[in-house]
This record gives C-alpha cells, sequence and structure tokens, in this order.
C-alpha cells in the first residue's frame, strides 16, 4: 500500500504585539535569499522563452538549466548571468543525470560551488531548493526518512496525521529534487537510509504496513567534500547508487578572479558595499597568493613552495575579499587596499599556528617581498603578521 504526503501548512502567528522589526517579520527582506527567489526574473524569461521538451515535473528543460547556471543570452535580450563558471560539459552531464533515475553525487574540495551548484540546479529544476538535508555527524536516520508529531502519535498511536515527513520523503511524494549536503559527514548508518530510497524508489513506513513511492520528476543531489574521506565513506552499495561528478578548483587565474568578483559583487550588493571593480587589484593579488600556496610553486614556475594546512579555496578567497570590502566601506574610504585583505589572508593561510606560520613568513619573505608592484602589500602583511 502506498501514501502520499502532503506538505504541512504553518498557521500565520496570531501575536499582534510583535515590533515591526522582528526577526522573520512579513515583508522583511531576507538576508540571502533561495535561489528560486533571488533569481527569479531570469527563471521566469528561460521558462517563458523555453520550448524545448521537458521531463516530468521540471520547470524547465535541461537545456534551459544548464543555460541558467553558466550563463547567456535569451533570443529576447534577456541576459542569463553566470552562476557556475568551469567546463560546460560538467554541468552538462550534472544536469543529464538528474534527468535519469540516477541520483547526482558532486564531489570536490571545499570551496568548488558544491552547495552552490546543488542549489542552483534544484531551483532551476524544481522551483525549489529547500528541500533539504545537512549533513552532520549527529545527523539522525530521520532526517533523512521521516519523524513523528509525538503529542499525537501518543495519543492515538501510529497515523498519517501523527507522520511528519522529511524533505526527501517530500520530494518522493510531489516529483521534485531533494539536496543531501555534506554527505559523508553523516554516519555510515543513517547514509544507508538512502539505498533503498534510490534504487527502489520507495520508502517504506513500517509503523503504518504502507510507504511512499516516488512519482515522475523526484531525483536527489548529494554533495561530498574529497577531503573527508575517512570519515564516513559511502558504502560500494550507496555509491553505486550515485553519478559522481567531480567539481574542479578553477582552470587559470583569469578563471578565479572572475568567480570572486562574481560573487564578492553579488554579496557585497546585498550588504550595501562598495563596487568590486575598485577592488580588482587586490582581488587578483589575493587569488594569486591562494593559487600559489595552493599549487606550491609560483605562478612564473620558479620558486617551489611549502602549502599550508588549509586548503585555500576559492570560497574562502571570496570570503577574505567580502571581509576586506567590509572594512574598506566602513573603516576606510571605500576602495579595497592590501590593508584591508592582509588580516583575512593570514586567518585563512594559518590554520596550524606552527607550522602554517613558518611557511606564510617564508613566503612572505621569498616571493612576496621581491614581488614588483607589492611592496604595500608585503607591509600590510608583515603588520598583522608581527
Amino acid at each position: 500500500m502506498s501514501v502520499s504526503v502532503e506538505p504541512t501548512s504553518v498557521a500565520p502567528s496570531q501575536n499582534h504585539s510583535a515590533p515591526a522589526n522582528a526577526a522573520g517579520a512579513e515583508g522583511a527582506e531576507a538576508l540571502r535569499p533561495h535561489a528560486e527567489d533571488a533569481f527569479a526574473a531570469e527563471l521566469a524569461a528561460l521558462a517563458a522563452q523555453d520550448d524545448r521538451p521537458r521531463p516530468a515535473r521540471w520547470k524547465l528543460s535541461p537545456w534551459a538549466v544548464a543555460t541558467y547556471l553558466l550563463g547567456g543570452t535569451l533570443p529576447d535580450g534577456t541576459v542569463i548571468t553566470p552562476k557556475y563558471v568551469g567546463p560546460r560539459r560538467i554541468v552538462e552531464v550534472a544536469v543529464t543525470t538528474l534527468a535519469t533515475d540516477r541520483a547526482l553525487l558532486l564531489l570536490g574540495v571545499p570551496g568548488t560551488a558544491k552547495t552552490w551548484v546543488s542549489e542552483h540546479l534544484a531551483a532551476a529544476v524544481s522551483g525549489d531548493s529547500t528541500l533539504l538535508v545537512q549533513g552532520t555527524a549527529g545527523t539522525p536516520e530521520e532526517a533523512i526518512r521521516y519523524g513523528w508529531n509525538y503529542a499525537q502519535l501518543l495519543a492515538h498511536g501510529p497515523s498519517r496525521d501523527a507522520l511528519v515527513p522529511g524533505p526527501v520523503m517530500r520530494a518522493m511524494a510531489q516529483g521534485m529534487t531533494a539536496r543531501v549536503e555534506e554527505l559523508t559527514r553523516i554516519p555510515a548508518d543513517v547514509q544507508d537510509t538512502l539505498i533503498t530510497i534510490l534504487s527502489e524508489k520507495t520508502l517504506p513506513i513500517p509503523e503504518l504496513g504502507e510507504e511512499v513511492q516516488a512519482v515522475r520528476g523526484f531525483n536527489l543531489i548529494a554533495t561530498a567534500n574529497d577531503r573527508d574521506r575517512g570519515v564516513n565513506d559511502l558504502s560500494s552499495a550507496l555509491r553505486r547508487r550515485f553519478n559522481t561528478v567531480v567539481l574542479p578548483l578553477p582552470e587559470t587565474p583569469e578563471a578565479e578572479v572572475d568567480i570572486v568578483s562574481r560573487r564578492v559583487d553579488q554579496i557585497g550588493r546585498s550588504l550595501d558595499l562598495p563596487a568590486v571593480p575598485d577592488g580588482i587589484d587586490e582581488i587578483r593579488r589575493v587569488v594569486t597568493v591562494f593559487r600559489e600556496l595552493r599549487d606550491g610553486v609560483t605562478t612564473d614556475g620558479r620558486t617551489k613552495l611549502k602549502s599550508p594546512s588549509g586548503t585555500l579555496s576559492t570560497a574562502e578567497a571570496i570570503s577574505v575579499v567580502t571581509g576586506g570590502l567590509a572594512l574598506a566601506a566602513h573603516f576606510g574610504d571605500g576602495v579595497l587596499r592590501a590593508g584591508d585583505v592582509a588580516a583575512g589572508i593570514l586567518g585563512a593561510v594559518v590554520r596550524d599556528p606552527a607550522a602554517d606560520r613558518v611557511i606564510w613568513q617564508e613566503y612572505l619573505e621569498t616571493v612576496v617581498r621581491e614581488r614588483d608592484g607589492w611592496k604595500d602589500f608585503y607591509r600590510a602583511c608583515r603588520e598583522v603578521s608581527a
């Protein structure tokens, strides 16, 4: 016997005495809107001009989903901004996977936009990126399957009314895309809850003698950090249920500068920070430092370097530049300078106070100090490193 699960609704608050600026007040501007809200105009423009075949319950065709992620210009002149800067084939394979009955695993080192890509894929495919399970060491089985309203359970026993569907169950019942973040952080026995869901497209509810069968359109996107291998490795049975797509680090400095600039600009607009173009030179320097220490060699290939313990990812570069822009806006003249990013770089590089500090000091003295046009950067880094 199968059972359908309807999304639960929440009654509006009856407390009319709450202050107008209270957190979550109706009409308040979200600090970070969901992808389907932040890019609603682009998604609507794509849907209006998308005349290609769409899989069951998809909001857009696979071609339009790829265009949404990679960017482009529509026939009516609408510009779709890139959400992911990288090889087109990676996005095409990811989208095509979701159009089949095979789940998608986005794998990569920290900061390669796995979560960002999964959110935008779900937004473009299902129009809803919020059916999310956040993986942690404490994620319980109920987060993937379902839970219970214990008041109802104690009063009336197991019943449909007492069942509280999880995000994956809701996605199965509605033919939508569910997301599981940091899959390898979830305990192995909880991970394996997904095996039946992904292989049989069914979620048993033994307490009711029923099951939820996935309707057409359902699929699942998981992300995993390949630095976490050995934390909770996926079983071979579960790994076979996924098509794995590896998201690489940006191939060139120019590509990484572009990614950092775009994301910082988006974040900065929401925080009323200065425009990115005013600090593009500092962005290039941050990216150069990160890439050289990450790769263990200077850009010209002449000097071998020791790499620190941190990942120095693109996401961390975005964080460093955003923090620098905030310093420039609130304690400077609004223009991003070396002194604004120096402390952020130090914090990103020196994770191990003993070993990483030695590596950083050596890099400053042998590379940064001798580099033309970097004297201000060297002085700023020396000042915060003292």
